[in-house]
């Protein structure tokens, strides 16, 4: 039977990354506020040290490490924010870290994993299975897995951005969480439950990768192909087991939205509040503008997750 982190892993994560991780801030948009007709408080992790809340959850992890283990170093596998995270965390814990990254993982995420001093491996998504590689690849070398969501510590460090939210703000009356594997998530329930137990709490995921909405709705988790979408933060197959048990626990639904949903999120975010925000960072925002009939006065988190994308790329994707 699985042992779910609890909200006192998350206050325990929040002392360890202390000092580490930044206190990122909540913006706040007159624009926005009036195009939805409600308060919205925008928890901005695009500002995130390695630009996205990943680096939360892989901190909190690596901090627990034994020494055999830190000797033996980290594995990871993930499409850019989890590996940047982890090789900027396994760097200033002096833990040596390989990354499986897809072959056609962003330019400026692989060149900044590199750059944190983390070893990339590259495979192909969608004919080769990741987490078999990381496990052989661990159990080959006798270092520790530390998936990119479904993992206790993951889960508590990531909840910390939802912690800060509602400590700065208060009570909400609902939050828009973005959703790949679930971590965020389902770390963001954890903190509401305890801090605002009467905050609606949503995941919002691609149109093109909705096996999250399929296994909240269905009860039992749904594995999908890689899904074709330009959030690819969210490109994921399936919740985790961990994750899973709390969303269908703690989460009140998930929503999806369309690529072209993604877009127009991100032209509000750079051009009214002057923010570059990856795709996958604006699933929160553009559900909240789908949902805006049912939000008018009421006050709404959204975690924007992070803001890591080709500047060619976010260029191109705003011009469409």
């Amino acid at each position: 039977m699985l042992t779910l982190p609890t909200y006192e892993d998350v206050m325990a994560a929040a002392a360890r990354l202390d000092g580490h991780a930044h206190r990122t801030p909540v913006l706040r948009s007159r624009s926005a506020d009036a195009l939805l007709g409600a308060q919205l408080f925008f928890k901005c992790e695009n500002l995130q040290r390695m630009g996205a809340f990943k680096f939360r959850g892989a901190f909190n992890a690596l901090s627990r490490f034994t020494d055999e283990q830190r000797r033996a170093g980290v594995v990871t596998f993930s499409s850019g924010n989890h590996a940047q995270a982890i090789a900027l965390a396994a760097r200033l814990q002096g833990i040596k870290a390989t990354i499986l990254m897809p072959h056609d993982a962003p330019a400026a995420k692989v060149a900044a994993t590199e750059g944190y001093g983390g070893i990339v491996v590259v495979y192909n998504r969608y004919s080769e299975d990741r987490e078999q590689i990381g496990r052989t690849l661990a159990d080959e070398q006798g270092m520790t897995l530390i998936p990119p969501y479904d993992h206790p510590d993951v889960i508590a460090g990531q909840g910390t951005a939802a912690k800060e939210l509602f400590d700065e703000v208060g009570d909400l009356d609902a939050l828009f969480v973005c959703l790949g594997g679930g971590g965020l998530l389902s770390g963001s329930a954890l903190s509401a439950r305890a801090l605002s137990p009467k905050c609606k709490v949503y995941g919002v995921e691609p149109e093109a990768g909705n096996d999250g909405q399929q296994s909240f709705r269905s009860g039992a988790i749904v594995h999908i192909d890689t899904p074709r979408t330009i959030a690819d933060g969210a490109q994921t197959q399936h919740l985790g087991q961990y994750t899973f048990a709390i969303i269908r626990r703690d989460v009140d639904d998930i929503h999806t939205v369309s690529d072209a949903q993604l877009v127009q999120a991100m032209r509000f975010l750079a051009e009214r509040m002057k923010l570059v925000v990856e795709p996958t960072g604006c699933l929160g925002f553009a559900a909240a503008r789908a949902l805006e009939d049912q939000l008018a006065g009421l006050r709404v988190g959204i975690i924007i997750s992070g803001g890591n994308v080709d500047v060619a790329r976010f260029g191109e994707l705003l011009k469409a």
